[in-house]
């Protein structure tokens, strides 16, 4: 699945939010986008998923107009997880990954056998397959993520999105989650406020800076001392680390 997001405009009265952005994830591709809080990050994303409308450009997922269709036409094919997952009311850890399952679904038709068959799968991916009777109200916010993306694997998306996912999450949460995304083996476009997460988890990086792309290419090709103080005016250093031999970075120098 291939995500092609053309000159996306976004305005919130006559402010210009995402300026003639374009974002493109190849299939089975792990796609950051990083830059400064306020820098607009999350409103593209909305703006590619549907949760805003944007005022011009294109969404495509495959030959799938986004913009265009259906929600139903397109939650068969992306799946999206976000950064605050709280409810008013309670289900079961189980009840909330079946959920996932409606966009295949017709109006009030029960649940069949491969809808848990799918379930179950998903709660096995996110190790919750424990927590299955549990209310889900009651777990902790990194348990909560999990199950929102085990509801994100049970509905078999092809293409995820990740509105920055662990940016309120210890490190043990922030690792459980991206590596069990990365394994599944979809098209992924992820939002990560994290850089060294980027270069864990990312095969390429858009920097979006005031509304707009600022720069894009693989990791240790956007990630320099030079772009990265000008997205977040911090002058750092990169080295490659001696025992993971990946690009890392040091602050303030």
């Amino acid at each position: 699945m291939e995500l092609a997001a053309k000159e996306l405009t976004v305005r919130r009265g006559k402010k210009e939010i995402i300026k003639h952005a374009s974002v493109f994830v190849k299939n089975k591709q792990f796609v950051g986008l990083i830059g400064p809080n306020g820098c607009g990050k999350s409103t593209l994303l909305k703006s590619i998923y549907k949760s805003l409308t944007p005022e011009s450009g294109t969404v495509y997922l495959d030959n799938l107009d986004v913009l265009k269709s259906s929600e139903k036409q397109v939650s068969q094919k992306l799946g999206v997880v976000g950064q605050f997952n709280e409810m008013s009311f309670d289900l079961t850890v189980e009840q909330m990954v079946l959920l996932g399952r409606t966009p295949h679904k017709k109006l009030l038709e029960p649940d069949q056998p491969n809808d848990f068959h799918r379930v179950d799968e998903a709660l096995r991916r996110t190790r919750l397959t424990d927590y299955r009777k549990r209310s889900y109200l009651s777990l902790s916010g990194g348990e909560k993520q999990r199950v929102i993306l085990a509801r994100t694997i049970a509905q078999q998306p092809q293409l995820m999105i990740l509105d920055e996912p662990t940016n309120h999450l210890d490190i043990r949460y922030q690792f459980e989650i991206l590596s069990c995304v990365k394994q599944l083996g979809i098209s992924v476009l992820a939002a990560l406020h994290d850089l060294e997460l980027a270069v864990m988890y990312c095969d390429y990086v858009y920097a979006v800076k005031d509304g707009d792309v600022y720069a894009h290419g693989k990791p240790e090709e956007v990630l320099t001392p030079k772009i990265i103080e000008a997205l977040y005016q911090i002058k750092c250093q990169t080295f490659i680390n001696p025992v993971t031999h990946r690009l890392g970075f040091a602050y303030g120098l």
